[in-house]
């Protein structure tokens, strides 16, 4: 497969090395520093908590080329829109991997509909320096399956190809039939979540103040009530039927677990308050 990730944070590094280990022509699109960065090093990557840093030598662009046959797109929400002018003009369908709750008309209006997909990465990870730091049990061998779909939730040869490519190169894939209903859902969960996470200065800190906790939570279930259809996965359910007390210690429990404090909700960058803004005001547009 020939294939451009467009993208070259956590998400982005992590896939693009995994399938160019895996024997694909991948191109790793990225900018400014990181460009530099890569091209000297290639994409280092480290597990866990070994000092040891693992070079995987992808190629990488500044622009796209002219053809794919797969665009992997993993950037921040806010920053789709300049995603869909560089691709105007490039061919191959395009897999949006990112936080999206704006359903999937907006994708296609700069690049045409036909061309979309949508889904969301599961791996997770760090950056440390210009390495990725990741658990290896949250990629390859995550329990929960990467979600890719059609945006009308068809079962179509191509998205059959692209799940077969990926669980063939080792990457746990799955087709996903509702997957706009997914992001929504996820970003319904997500946004609550990473603002109370900034507010309070860290996972853990906001572990720390059950108050906190708490109005997340009755954020979280006006967004889902909001949505006006079930959640996707049916066990976001759980966040509206479930007692409150009982959901503030497991999410409490959440937020000091190696997951929470090792993912991406200690970054406090303005790239992702910017996210978080623009998926607010997703969120707010009835689907």
């Amino acid at each position: 497969m020939k294939l451009l990730v467009y993208g070259a944070g956590v998400c982005g590094s992590l896939f693009a090395a995994h399938m160019h280990e895996a024997g694909h022509d991948v191109s790793l699109l990225a900018r400014g520093g990181r460009l530099a960065a890569l091209r000297r090093h290639g994409v280092q990557l480290s597990e866990g908590d070994s000092p040891a840093v693992r070079r995987v030598p992808v190629p990488v662009v500044e622009r796209p080329g002219s053809e794919y046959d797969l665009i992997t797109v993993f950037v921040r929400t806010h920053q789709v829109d300049a995603v869909q002018e560089s691709l105007a003009g490039v061919r191959g369908d395009v897999l949006f991997l990112l936080n999206w709750a704006a359903g999937p008309e907006p994708l296609g209006k700069v690049i045409g509909d036909e061309r979309v997909l949508l889904g969301f990465p599961m791996s997770g990870g760090t950056r440390d320096g210009d390495a990725i730091r990741y658990r290896r049990s949250s990629f390859l061998t995550r329990r929960v399956a990467m979600p890719v779909g059609e945006p009308d939730g068809r079962t179509t040869p191509r998205l059959e190809r692209i799940v077969e490519t990926f669980r063939t190169a080792g990457i746990n894939a799955r087709a996903e039939p509702r997957m706009d209903a997914w992001l929504r859902t996820h970003a319904a969960f997500e946004v609550p979540l990473g603002q109370a996470v900034h507010a309070a200065g860290g996972p853990v800190a906001l572990a720390d103040d059950p108050g906190a906790v708490r109005d997340m939570l009755h954020l979280m279930r006006e967004n889902l009530a909001a949505a006006g259809a079930p959640p996707v996965p049916r066990a976001f359910t759980a966040l509206r039927t479930l007692p409150e007390g009982l959901l503030v210690a497991v999410l409490r429990r959440f937020l000091k677990s190696p997951t929470a404090v090792h993912s991406g909700l200690n970054d406090r960058s303005p790239a992702a308050v910017a996210e978080l803004e623009r998926l607010t005001e997703q969120l707010r547009t009835p689907a």
